[in-house]
This record gives structure tokens, C-alpha cells and sequence, in this order.
């Protein structure tokens, strides 16, 4: 029976055979060793797919293949992100239910999908908007709400594991990552804090946490967004405007694990580029924090208000606790007393620091004419630690006095002596603690000796990572949302500063960060002092400054930052140099490191060394501490929207609790409308009964993230009703092997899936800290779009090259449907119809035709620039598209699409076909045994190609499969032996025609998916004779082979013996024979010698 090569009947018979026959199912557990390959699953948008989207499925779809063909146990599954803004969006402008359109969406998918060949175990799909999926999302949503990290086993523990540590010893010892401020208690306060105190301070540790944060809120979509949804001020969903606000947010503690974040990458076989980007997005940096204290304002006795001074009218909001004039020299004498600390004032300062006691404590401070030992300006209450001294008549007198004084200021006053101190420090303890409970709290300012006390703002800490630049310092600036701005404003700026913050705070980060040459900012009015050298510096605020990072305030140093000196120059502020060699440059920006110059005590040391001397210099005053900064912040985790996971979370007495897990899924609930309500709450707001026990429950669900961030352990098990998949799975599957996507989710999905996957393998869930081994980013296939041109206000359209008959501003270039362009000429009848208002249209023609531009951007339904693989697939086949999309070029590079290049690989695959089946259709296969010719052409291909593979290398394999048939062809090898070998290498590529060929026309009776990939021999590699080109003359005569194991000489004498060469030399005797070993054989009759190189 003839037959042809018909690819419709071909794949749509095999593509049922696989699912009929379960030829992709995968065995979860196996004594072969097991392999992972994963896509980034696709969002199910409406739009389907377009050519694009496989390039990375094809890939990893042949390397499955392969994989699964060398004897592994593969894993290679698909699903769908279907969770997400498009179908809430959509349900809102049609009131059709998210659920409906998504599930119609994923059908449109998996048909596109199953059409191309694809090997999916279909058991192992999964939807993360399903609710036995998200039970299991909201099952780890619940596992980190009840951990926290401790620093000392440097992990994710038990929440009730801190519980024990709180009611048996308080916080005071614990090492764990909590929110700042976070205030310190002893067991018996512990345990006499009621429920939602406790509550509050667990709030404080737990991985998942509310706090009140700075967000991406969008009005138009009513939600908030992460930072990576925001692009330039919009959103990326939409374009809608993006402003920056605070707001009550779920968050997740991802900077609990930045270090380990960090340390991993190094571990990881992902590209530089990707790596470079989590490192900048984590941001590490060591540096140091130091304190800037305001310039002094007025003394204690002065009253809240307006107060006249020698220049202008100034608001203080508070009170200070000395005057400025005697501050001078307390100053001094509050540094000694520091340096000479008795041994009981250093124990007991141990106990104090650091709200160890649940307060904030100063030494040595001043106040009014006096240096006290400790004071609390919270609770304004001064600690004395007295030696024998004391109890001498002049000195009981003076503290006397002293303690009066203090009283008429409103510190009350407790005094210890050193032995009491020294023997029974527990009770010095107990007895401040008590003090410190009772006395009433009362905000105060205190003057630039001392910290404040967290009320009206008296200091700004900055932080540096070049603290030895501290002398070239003329400037301090701070980000527009710092919380002090109001605080710091003198009245005559206070308009042009609100005018400036309201601006720059609603500009996205990127924005800031990237427009560097954009120079913006405002004076406050006020000014710091820096503690190296006592100098009076103006704060600015300025947007290139960002809260979330370091302290939201940065020291200006113009000659060794280049933002710093771009805005001084603009702002005209002093630059002073400090390291040696940039006196004579333009931009002493440039020169970054050297010895410093005019820095006092650190001059002539290089910068590591004036580092560390200036950082000693910071500890020995105590103006601040060395710090690790990230730039990392914790994740926002709500979203104001009603198509995601809802959070199984209920509130009792304002506080959340967790909904219990027999009762999870906490599913969607049906509402009639899908907006944020009038008053700004998330659409589950809307909901009846959304109550839990009787108790309101959360209304926010999770971001598109939450579902992302573990479906690749979900693939393991998926259809285990226990848990989100059984350790036996994820032991022998373990980490993802190859995973393959866009470079776009570099600080999103791939970041989040880190944190998750760490966090899950610190509560022994799995085994293995990383989700993904080795990560190759598929570049993109990019649109060619076809442009046109159009009159300014008329129907007219120009042809392409008559355009420069027109000035620019008489002509609209418009996007037109690629799909009605045909080598750059347009189909004007089907551009008619394709938009009504083109009916009437003139068009202005060149040579009969209408000429279009063409431009190479992304493909987007936006530019009309999407190609189906569905009607790649009806006009060529789905073996042609899964061919070309390879060979148009490395997986990870961006690449134009064209169909000029795809006639190419349908054509290669019809000369396949010819290999088997003659021009008549007739089955020609032999069983001869093969030349050494054609196995060295199939073992050749062979080699190559596991080469290729091995290597991830997919598009060159492409070129050795058509240099393979062509030499087949040329050598008339139909023999079965050298073709099954054939469509061994091809079929991870074309799996359609291959297994109709090895079924069919080979006759093997089961799949080909399921035999070794073929093995290449080295000696049919090793050649054993070579073809010389004869050349006589000069001119081409012939090839004669020859042993490669003759000499030189034995060849001279047997060319001359050729009957070939007899024949040109026509009787002559050679004069010359020149042999170049494989390569060419020139035989001189005459004095001319022509060499030719082949």
C-alpha cells in the first residue's frame, strides 16, 4: 500500500495513542535514577498562546525525551498559574464568575498544548486557583504564621517553642529576628500580659505577620502590588498610576533569610546575570550606623512654642534637658566619666543597654548643670550608682541639691550603692524595674548629648558603608517618606518640603533610583551636627534617598558619591575632598579609594584602615554601632482583591488566629460584585456570613506569588489528599534539574519559591533547601510587527517608501495585522474589513502595491503581531514548528519570528519520509548491512547530537539531523539498521513523524518514547583512507583514494601509476609530485605550479 506524508492524520493519531495508552505516565517512585524538568507554568490568559510562549516548552520537552531515552525516571509536568488579575478584571467588566473564564481559558491552553506533541503526565496537572491545590498553599501560609527564625540554630522553629522561652525566662536572651522595637519583658510580665497583648508581641517574631508598611497601592485596580508589578510609576498590569502609602498588611519575613538568601546563590547553576540581580535585590552591605544630633536648641526651662532668636522665629516642639552653652563642657566631662566607669556601673550598664529592661537607658547624660549615671527620659527617672564617697557630709549635700534639682525638671530619682550593685544585682534590677513601671511616661527632647526617647525627633542616625568619608560630609539627606520630616521642618520651608514629599513619594523606586541625572530635592531648614568634627550641616530631603533602605537617611558626601555630587552641584553645597589625588579632578567621584586628606585623625591612612579607626571612633562615643544593611524588605503578602487564596485566617478580639486545618480549604466564597467596596475594602468584604466560628474572617486574599511559589513540589504528589506531597516523593524527586524561563521572575517567583523552599526545609518537610538546580532563561521570540502610515486627520494611508514625501507631523504611524501583510505588501480588500472605519479608505500606492514597514518588538496582541501556533500547525505541522522554533537560534537568546526560514524544516521532514517510503509512496527499507560510509554519517550524528544536548545546546542538533538525511539520500541508504538509529536522535525533536515511521514503517509494535537513545561508536569515526583532489597543472583532474597509512612517498609513486593521472599526463614524465597530506596532491609536468586549497 503507497503512502504519503500527511501530518494531520499523522499527529492527531499519535497524540491520542500516548493519552490512550498513559505513554507519559510517570512512575513516583522507581530504581532508576530520577531526572526533573520544569517549565515555569503559564498564566491561562484568554489570548492563548502565541509562537512565543513553547520555544522554552519545546526545549525542555526534547530534553525530557532525552533524558527519559538514557534510561532516567523523568519528571516532566505542566499546570497552570490560574490564579490571577486578568480574570478578576475581566469578571468586573462582564460580571462573569473568574472560575468560568479561567477554566475556558485553560481548555484553550491545553488544547494549543496537545497539539504540539507535548509529553505531560495528565495525572500530574495541577491549577493553583483549585481549591485541593490552594488547601495545601494555605496549609504553608499557616506553617510560617506559626514559626519564627532563631538566630542561634539559624532556622524556622516552632512559634510554641518561643512560647516556652517567654513563660519560663522572658525575651530578654532571645536571639531571634522580630520587628524593631520590639519591646523586652520577664516571664512573670509575660504571664501577666493578657490574650491580645500576647498576641501583639508574637505578631512581633511570626514569619507571617501584620505590620503597618509602606505599599504599591493602585486606586484603579484597588490593590496593592509588589514591587516587581510596578514598573515607572505604573502598574505593569493595566498601566494604572501607582502611589506609595501606608497601609495594615499580611507580610511575609523574607529578610529573616537574606544571608542564607544570599550565601545559596553561590551553589546554584543559574546564569551570572540572574544571580547579579538577587544579589542587588538582597543589597548586603557592612557599614556602620551613626548618630547626627539636631543643632542644640533651647534650654529646658524654656516653654513649648514660638521662640525668638537672634535671627528668626523657630517652632521647637519639645523640651531639651540642657542649654546648649553648657553643654559645651558637660560634653567633655560626660566623656570621661564614660571612659572611668566604676566596675558596678559597668556591670549594671550591661543590664541596662538595649532595653534590656523594657525602656530605652542613657548613660551618662546631661541634664540641666549635672552628668547623671543612667537615666530613662521616657519614664524620667534617673538611676545613681554612689561609691563611699557619698556618705561624706559636703558630697551628701551636693547630691542632695542635685536631687532637688532633678525633681524641679519632673525626673524623680533611685539611687544604688557599688556594693549593691556588686552582691545583689538582681534586686538592683527588680527595684528599677518596678520604678520604671510606675512612673508615668512623658515624652522629652534631649539636647545633642543624648538619644532620644522615640517622641519629636532630636538625632538622625544615617548609615554609611564609608564612615572614613565622615569629614567630607556637607550635607545630610534624607528619603521623602522619613517619618521626621514634619518634626525637623523649620515654618518658612514647610510648603515647599510638603510640595516636594507629596511629589516624590508617589514616584515608583525605579524611578528614583534610575534617574540619576534628574536632580531634585528641598531644604528643611534645620540642620545636624556631624560628631568627628562638631560642623553644622544643612538635612535635605531628597527622592535618590529610599526609606526601606538602611535608615532613610544618607550622609552627603559629594567627592566620593556621584548622586551626592551631582546634587551638590546642583544645590551649590560644599564639596570637600578627603581622599588623596582629587584635588585636580573634575569628578573626584572617580577616584573611590586612597589615603584620606583633610580627616583630622584618619589622615594618611588608606580607607580600610580609616574604616576601622572611624568605626572605633563611633563605639568608643557611642554615636552609633557597626551595622549589615539589606536592601531586601519583607514581602507584602495581602492583596485587595477577590480572585487568589484566601487567607485562612479569622480575628478574636482584634487579633488573628488560624483557621483550623481540618476545616482548610477556607474556599472563595460567590459574590455579586468583584470591586473593593465604597469604602475601600477588598471585595470579600461583600461576602455573606464570612465568619469563622462566629468570627469575622480575613478579607485580603494572598498575591499571585503564594500559588508559584510551591507547585514544583506539588508535581511530586499531586494527588495526595494528606499533605502537599509525602517525603517519600520529594526525596527521590528533590531539587528541580533543569528549570527553564523568563529572566523577568528573577526577584519575584524565583525569589519567593527560594524563601518558601528554605522555610519548608527548616520544619523537615523536605530535604533539600533549594527548589531549582540548574536554571537555563529562554530568550524571547519577538514579533515582526508591520507598520503603516496614515494622514493626520483623513482616511488616508500612504504605502511605505512615499513617506518621506510628507512632512513627520502630517503623518500617524499606526500597528496593522500581520496576518494581512504578506512580504511587507498589504492585503487591502482584508485590511478593509478588518476595521470598518477602513472601508472607505483611500490608499496612495507605489508600483500597483501597498508597501508596509516591519519592525522586530515584542509579540503582543497590543501591536497586532501575534502569530497561533495553531495556524503554524494547520498549514506546515507541529514536528515543523517544534523543528523550527529550535533551529531559529540558542534557546537564551531573543530572536525575530519569520516563516521564511520554516519551508526549510517542513522540506527536511518530507526528505525524511523519503528515506522510507520511494516517490510512489512504496515502502523501500532494506535489511543489507551497512557501508562504512553511512555509519560513519549516522555515528557522526549521533555524537554530535549528545553533545549538543548535553550541553543544553538545542538549535545546532537541527543542522546535523539535515546533513544526516542529505548524506543518506546522496549514498541511497534505505537500510533499517542505519534509520531506526536515525529516528532515535530525531524523535525527542519530532516525536509525530518518527513514531509513525517506527511503528509503521519500521513495524516495532511499541512506542519509540520508550527505547534507548542510540549510543555512537568511535571507530566508525576513525577514518582509515582519504579522497585526495588531484590537481595537474593546476587545474582539477579527479580524486584518487589512498590509505592514511601509505607514506608520502608511497603515494608519489602510486598517483604517478594512476590510470586518472596517466590519462592527463598524456606520456609525459612528471616532474614534480606534491603530496600535502589530507588535504591535496599537485602533479607538476611543466615549470607552473597551481595550488589550489580545498
Amino acid at each position: 500500500m503507497s503512502k504519503e506524508y500527511n501530518p494531520k492524520e499523522i499527529e492527531s493519531k499519535w497524540q491520542q495513542y500516548w493519552q490512550e495508552n498513559n505513554i507519559y505516565q510517570v512512575e513516583n517512585q522507581s530504581d532508576k535514577s530520577k531526572y526533573y524538568v520544569l517549565d515555569m507554568f503559564p498564566y491561562p490568559s484568554g489570548a492563548g498562546l502565541h509562537v512565543g510562549h513553547p520555544l522554552g516548552y519545546i526545549a525542555t520537552d526534547i530534553f525530557s525525551r532525552y533524558k527519559k531515552m538514557q534510561g532516567f525516571n523523568v519528571l516532566h509536568p505542566m499546570g497552570f498559574d490560574s490564579f490571577g488579575l486578568p480574570a478578576e478584571q475581566y469578571a468586573i467588566e462582564t460580571g462573569q464568575h473568574p472560575a468560568i473564564t479561567t477554566e475556558n481559558n485553560i481548555k484553550t491552553f491545553k488544547n494549543q498544548l496537545s497539539k504540539i506533541g507535548f509529553n505531560y503526565d495528565k495525572n500530574t496537572e495541577i491549577q493553583t486557583s483549585s481549591a485541593t491545590y490552594y488547601r495545601w498553599t494555605q496549609w504553608i501560609f499557616g506553617q510560617l504564621f506559626n514559626a519564627y527564625f532563631d538566630k542561634k540554630t539559624q532556622k524556622a522553629e516552632d512559634i510554641d517553642t518561643l512560647i516556652d522561652a517567654f513563660e519560663k525566662n522572658g525575651n530578654q536572651n532571645i536571639e531571634a529576628v522580630c520587628d524593631e522595637n520590639t519591646p523586652i519583658f520577664s516571664a512573670e510580665e509575660w504571664k501577666n500580659k493578657n490574650e491580645v497583648e500576647k498576641q501583639t508581641i508574637l505578631l512581633y517574631y511570626r514569619l507571617a505577620f501584620i505590620a503597618e508598611a509602606t505599599v504599591n497601592w493602585c486606586p484603579a485596580l484597588g490593590m496593592v502590588l509588589a514591587n516587581d508589578e510596578v514598573k515607572d510609576g505604573l502598574s505593569e498590569r493595566g498601566g494604572h498610576p501607582v502611589e506609595r502609602k501606608k497601609m495594615k498588611q499580611w507580610m511575609m519575613r523574607i529578610t529573616a533569610y537574606a544571608d542564607r538568601l544570599l550565601d545559596n546563590l553561590e551553589n546554584l547553576d543559574w546564569s551570572d546575570a540572574v544571580k547579579e540581580m538577587q544579589r542587588n535585590w538582597i543589597g548586603k552591605s557592612i557599614g556602620c550606623e551613626i548618630d547626627f544630633n539636631l543643632t542644640p536648641l533651647p534650654p529646658l526651662h524654656l516653654e513649648r512654642g514660638n521662640i525668638q532668636t537672634s535671627n528668626q522665629s523657630v517652632y521647637y516642639p519639645n523640651l531639651f534637658t540642657t542649654e546648649p552653652e553648657k553643654w559645651k563642657y558637660l560634653k567633655e566631662l560626660a566623656r570621661n566619666h564614660r571612659k572611668n566607669s566604676t566596675e558596678a556601673e559597668n556591670i549594671l550598664w550591661q543590664e541596662l543597654r538595649n532595653q534590656k529592661l523594657g525602656f530605652k537607658i542613657r548613660r551618662q547624660h546631661a541634664i540641666e548643670d549635672f552628668i547623671v549615671d543612667f537615666v530613662s527620659l521616657e519614664k524620667k527617672l534617673v538611676i545613681e550608682v554612689d561609691g563611699e564617697y557619698h556618705n561624706e557630709k559636703e558630697q551628701k549635700e551636693y547630691d542632695n541639691f542635685r536631687t532637688w534639682t532633678l525633681q524641679n525638671t519632673s525626673f524623680n530619682e533611685i539611687r544604688f550603692t557599688n556594693d549593691e550593685v556588686l552582691n545583689d544585682l538582681n534586686n538592683v534590677l527588680e527595684k528599677i524595674k518596678n520604678r520604671l513601671k510606675n512612673n508615668n511616661s512623658e515624652i522629652i527632647i534631649p539636647s545633642p548629648n543624648g538619644e532620644g526617647a522615640g517622641g519629636e525627633v532630636q538625632k538622625l542616625t544615617a548609615f554609611t558603608t564609608r564612615i572614613d568619608t565622615i569629614f567630607g560630609v556637607s550635607y545630610l539627606v534624607l528619603a521623602p517618606e522619613h517619618e521626621v520630616i514634619s518634626s525637623l521642618t523649620t515654618t518658612e520651608q514647610k510648603n515647599e518640603v510638603e510640595k516636594y514629599v507629596t511629589w516624590a513619594k508617589n514616584r515608583s523606586e525605579l524611578e528614583r533610583q534610575s534617574e540619576v541625572k534628574n536632580v531634585s530635592g528641598v531644604f528643611t531648614g534645620s540642620y545636624v551636627i556631624n560628631p568627628f568634627n562638631q560642623e553644622k550641616i544643612p538635612i535635605w530631603i531628597a527622592d535618590y534617598v529610599l526609606a526601606g533602605y538602611g535608615t532613610g537617611v544618607v550622609m552627603g558626601v559629594p567627592s566620593s558619591d556621584e548622586r551626592d555630587f551631582r546634587f551638590a552641584k546642583h544645590f551649590n553645597l560644599p564639596i570637600r575632598l578627603v581622599i588623596e589625588g582629587t584635588e585636580n579632578m573634575e569628578n573626584p567621584t572617580e577616584k573611590k579609594y586612597g589615603k584620606m586628606i583633610n580627616s583630622e585623625f584618619l589622615n594618611g591612612l588608606d580607607t580600610k584602615e580609616a574604616i576601622q579607626k572611624a568605626i572605633q571612633f563611633v563605639e568608643n562615643q557611642e554615636i552609633g554601632q557597626p551595622k549589615v544593611n539589606f536592601r531586601l524588605r519583607d514581602a507584602a503578602f495581602s492583596r485587595q482583591r477577590y480572585w487568589g487564596e484566601p487567607m485562612p485566617i479569622y480575628y478574636k478580639n482584634g487579633m488573628p488566629y488560624l483557621v483550623d486545618e481540618k476545616d482548610l480549604p477556607l474556599q472563595l466564597p460567590e459574590i455579586t460584585e468583584y470591586k473593593p467596596t465604597a469604602d475601600g475594602e477588598p471585595p470579600l468584604a461583600r461576602a455573606k456570613n464570612w465568619t469563622y466560628k462566629g468570627y469575622p474572617l480575613e478579607t485580603t486574599t494572598m498575591p499571585g506569588w503564594a500559588g508559584s511559589s510551591w507547585y514544583f513540589l506539588r508535581y511530586m504528589d499531586s494527588q495526595n489528599q494528606n499533605t502537599f506531597a509525602s517525603k517519600q516523593a520529594t526525596d527521590y524527586w528533590n531539587q528541580v534539574d533543569l528549570y527553564v524561563g523568563g529572566t523577568e521572575h528573577a526577584v519575584g517567583h524565583l525569589l519567593y519559591s527560594r524563601f518558601w523552599t528554605n522555610f519548608l526545609a527548616d520544619r523537615g518537610f523536605i530535604s533539600f533547601q533549594e527548589p531549582f538546580k540548574k536554571m537555563i532563561n529562554q530568550g524571547m521570540i519577538q514579533g515582526q510587527s508591520a507598520l503603516m502610515y496614515r494622514l493626520k486627520n483623513q482616511n488616508t494611508f500612504i504605502s511605505w517608501n512615499l513617506r518621506t514625501n510628507y512632512k513627520e507631523e502630517e503623518l500617524q504611524e499606526l500597528h496593522v495585522d500581520v496576518n494581512i501583510v504578506e512580504n511587507n505588501i498589504l492585503n487591502i480588500e482584508l485590511f478593509k474589513k478588518w476595521r470598518s472605519e477602513n472601508e472607505n479608505a483611500t490608499f496612495l500606492l507605489e508600483d500597483d502595491k501597498f508597501m508596509c514597514g516591519s519592525q522586530v518588538e515584542k509579540m503582543s496582541k497590543r501591536w497586532y503581531n501575534v502569530v497561533n501556533p495553531d495556524d503554524v500547525i494547520e498549514k506546515y505541522s507541529a514536528d515543523t514548528l517544534r523543528l523550527y522554533e529550535m533551529f531559529l537560534g540558542p534557546l537564551e537568546q531573543y530572536k525575530p519570528w519569520s516563516m521564511q526560514g520554516i519551508d526549510g524544516c517542513h522540506k527536511f521532514l518530507k526528505r525524511l519520509w523519503r528515506l522510507f517510503y520511494d516517490n510512489e509512496g512504496n515502502l523501500q527499507i532494506s535489511n543489507e548491512e551497512p557501508t562504512p560510509a553511512e555509519l560513519k554519517a549516522l555515528h557522526k550524528c549521533i555524537k554530535g547530537v549528545r553533545e549538543d544536548l548535553d550541553r543544553y545546546s538545542f538549535n545546532t542538533p537541527v543542522s546535523k539531523f539535515m546533513i544526516l538525511a542529505t548524506e543518506l539520500i546522496e549514498l541511497k541508504c534505505y537500510k533499517k539498521s542505519i534509520l531506526e538509529k536515525f529516528l532515535g536522535v530525531l524523535v525527542p525533536y519530532t516525536p509525530h513523524i518518527c513514531e509513525e515511521l517506527w511503528q509503521n514503517a519500521l513495524g516495532y509494535q511499541s512506542s519509540i518514547y520508550h527505547t534507548e537513545f542510540p549510543t555512537f561508536e568511535e571507530k566508525y569515526l576513525t577514518e582509515s583512507e582519504y579522497s585526495y583532489p588531484i590537481q595537474i597543472n593546476g587545474k582539477m583532474r579527479g580524486n584518487v583514494t589512498f590509505s592514511l597509512d601509505l607514506s608520502k612517498e608511497e603515494i608519489e609513486k602510486m598517483v604517478v601509476e594512476n590510470e586518472l593521472v596517466q590519462k592527463y599526463l598524456e606520456g609525459n614524465v612528471p616532474k614534480k609530485v606534491i603530496v600535502v597530506p589530507k588535504k591535496i596532491i599537485n602533479v607538476v609536468v611543466s615549470k607552473k605550479i597551481i595550488n589550489v586549497v580545498v
